[in-house]
């Protein structure tokens, strides 16, 4: 608890602590904790010889006055160090690591001497264009790094109780409150990349202040606002730009910047930006009952996974502003997919099931999480995935322009390396998107292993959960009470399953019609102590298609087992994998392969090869039966290609009957 006036954090939620004990995630969040985090620490601080550059924690020490240097990196350098600050709070708040929080106390102590006397904190205009704060918003993610620091502060505050960096944060927030709003001689403006939104909600809650909700919501009305913000600041500043390669002043789509919030009926520009504004408007939303804002989420919401979204919970298909294009516009091979999107997406998911628990909500959100997240690290928790294709023809990269962005292996840092602590962040955090609760109702969303301590209507409520649903849809759950309790225990239908046996207490259960609500199966009884649910979860090999709109895959299919969308690679199927076929007449198996990268269930499945022998010397030709042979097929999960040597890889496969 924080005992400083005004910053002491609100009445606690009713879910009061998960941890996670699980087949499939402890090894990655341990991954996290001893390796990713370490890594990325080691990587801040430049020390790592075949990693880009980072100077982020340079950067800090020369705006403290502690070494002499000029900055380096992108504008929003800063955003690193917060968001590894942030994965290390949750990491603590799990278990106890003295050495870990030595090393994060010396960076708030940094953090905190790089403050500037007024509450400001910024590396890049201390150091580099001093007297330039506040006049580039549209371009230089002031607030968005602003944004970054607020949400690891909270986090570490509550995880460690200690008030260094809550007060940095809250002196910050108080600073731009000060700066902006709709009086008269204040900015009346927004940053070009959302992030300060979502992060002023959360230091509202925690520190109870109506001036920071009030703030986030003033940044969110006033997007889209006319005249144009963007195009004044730039008249005001001579006209000049930051990264020229973008028009992030007149391109207004790009930063979501061409309407009003509310009014605004489909996801455009840049992808990161739209799901962080999005998760934003869901916390002012939920927290004030207003409902034009809420409308505009379930539109945008509806925007992106109806027709903008790919198999893999991966969003934006542009490389070009990371962006969305158009409706059913989702190319595999030159898709974008930034990870962070996917975990923006996730955010956003997690803040509408808080207001309305609705099964297509948790979908997307195992969708993303299973897949584009998971893909966006390598097993070895020290190379990473901006971008997420879901087709990779290699011999092409380095020759066709079109594919510079797509690598067909993961990097060990980036010049931009927002991904990274990103995934760090959200797996070390991954408890808080299990379960929800509303009145005496707790939604299961995610069936990850592990205990969750829950108080509802003072009763004491700890439900363990044991789980090996990644790979076989089996889950059991015991409840330990305080005292017998009549609640809920909501239980979300996977889309993916076509059937669900339940047993309770050894016996099975078999609910009314009426006990499925929004892909909940919602179990309402007098619990006690010892209790148990089991749920079997059937996982068939679903044969998935895209809508007849997506040009990208029109005669073809992917295939997905459970949460997992499953893909062809190279070091398996041979080289060529466009000339492979499935039949529709074929029956995959599974197999669980120890020897895969740690061990996962693959499917095999007879498909047909293409013979393009005879082709010696031709480039065209007539229409002929085309020869081909039968050949086995191998897919493995996407979330685990890259990882041996590089090679083809596809997600969907020619279908033939």
């Amino acid at each position: 608890m924080i005992n400083k006036q005004n910053h002491t954090f609100s009445e606690p939620s009713a879910v009061q602590k998960v941890s996670i004990q699980d087949h499939f995630w402890s090894n990655y969040i341990q991954l996290v904790r001893d390796v990713v985090v370490p890594y990325q620490w080691e990587v801040l601080n430049d020390r790592v010889a075949d990693a880009e550059p980072s100077h982020a924690i340079r950067n800090f020490k020369i705006a403290a006055g502690l070494e002499q240097g000029s900055f380096y990196g992108m504008v929003f350098q800063d955003s690193d160090v917060a968001k590894w600050l942030e994965a290390v709070a949750y990491l603590l708040e799990m278990a106890p690591d003295p050495e870990l929080e030595k090393a994060a106390d010396e960076v708030v102590a940094l953090i905190a001497k790089a403050q500037q006397p007024d509450g400001y904190v910024n590396t890049y205009f201390t150091i580099k264009e001093q007297g330039q704060r506040w006049t580039n918003l549209a371009e230089c993610h002031e607030l968005y790094c602003a944004g970054h620091l607020i949400e690891a502060a909270v986090a570490y505050s509550k995880a460690t109780g200690k008030s260094a960096i809550l007060d940095v944060a809250c002196r910050f927030a108080d600073h731009i409150d000060h700066v902006f709003g709709s009086e008269p001689g204040k900015l009346q403006g927004y940053d070009g990349h959302q992030e300060i939104e979502l992060a002023l909600m959360k230091l509202y809650r925690a520190t109870g202040r109506t001036s920071y909700l009030e703030l986030s919501r003033f940044f969110l009305d006033q997007r889209g606002a006319k005249p144009d913000f963007y195009e004044q600041e730039w008249e005001k500043r001579g006209k000049t730009v930051h990264f020229p390669h973008l028009s992030m002043v007149h391109d207004l789509e790009y930063s979501q910047a061409h309407q009003l919030v509310r009014d605004q009926e489909q996801a455009v520009g840049h992808a990161v930006r739209v799901v962080y504004m999005c998760a934003a408007m869901a916390d002012v939303a939920a927290e004030t009952g207003d409902e034009g804002m809420l409308a505009a989420c379930k539109r945008l919401w509806g925007s992106i996974v109806s027709r903008r979204m790919y198999l893999t919970g991966g969003i934006g298909s542009m490389a070009q502003g990371e962006s969305f294009t158009q409706d059913y516009d989702l190319p595999n091979d030159t898709i974008y997919a930034e990870t962070c999107a996917s975990i923006g997406l996730i955010f956003f998911a997690r803040r509408m099931l808080e207001m309305e628990p609705n099964s297509e909500y948790a979908n997307v959100l195992e969708r993303a999480l299973y897949n584009t997240v998971v893909s966006g690290m390598s097993r070895d928790g020290k190379h990473f995935f901006y971008v997420n294709p879901l087709e990779v023809y290699p011999p092409i990269l380095g020759k066709n322009k079109n594919y510079d962005h797509v690598q067909p292996r993961r990097q060990g840092w980036f010049g931009c390396a927002c991904c990274p602590p990103n995934i760090a962040r959200l797996l070390a955090s991954l408890g808080q998107y299990v379960y929800t609760v509303q009145d005496d109702t707790i939604y299961a969303h995610l069936y990850i292993g592990g205990q969750a301590d829950f108080l509802i209507n003072e009763t004491a409520i700890k439900l363990e959960q044991q789980s090996n649903y990644a790979w076989e849809g089996q889950v059991r759950f015991t409840v330990s009470v305080s005292q017998k309790a009549e609640f809920t225990l909501a239980v979300r239908i996977p889309d993916w399953s076509t059937d669900a046996k339940l047993v309770i207490n050894g016996v099975d259960y078999s609910p009314d019609e009426s006990d499925f609500v929004n892909g909940y199966l919602r179990i309402k009884r007098e619990w006690q102590t010892g209790d148990t649910l089991d749920i079997r979860f059937a996982m068939p090999v679903l044969r998935m298609k895209g809508h007849p709109l997506i040009r990208q895959t029109a005669g073809k299919v992917a295939l997905q087992r459970g949460p997992f969308v499953y893909c062809l690679e190279e070091a398996d199927n041979g080289a060529q994998l466009y000339h492979l076929s499935l039949p529709s007449a074929s029956e995959p198996q599974t197999m669980f392969d120890a020897d895969l990268l740690g061990g996962m269930q693959v499917i095999l499945v007879e498909g047909t090869r293409y013979d393009s022998a005879d082709w010696e010397g031709e480039l065209y030709r007539q229409d002929t039966s085309d020869a081909t042979e039968k050949t086995n097929l191998k897919f493995i999960p996407y979330f685990a290609w890259a990882n041996r040597e590089p090679g083809e890889m596809a997600v969907w496969i020619n279908s033939s009957h």
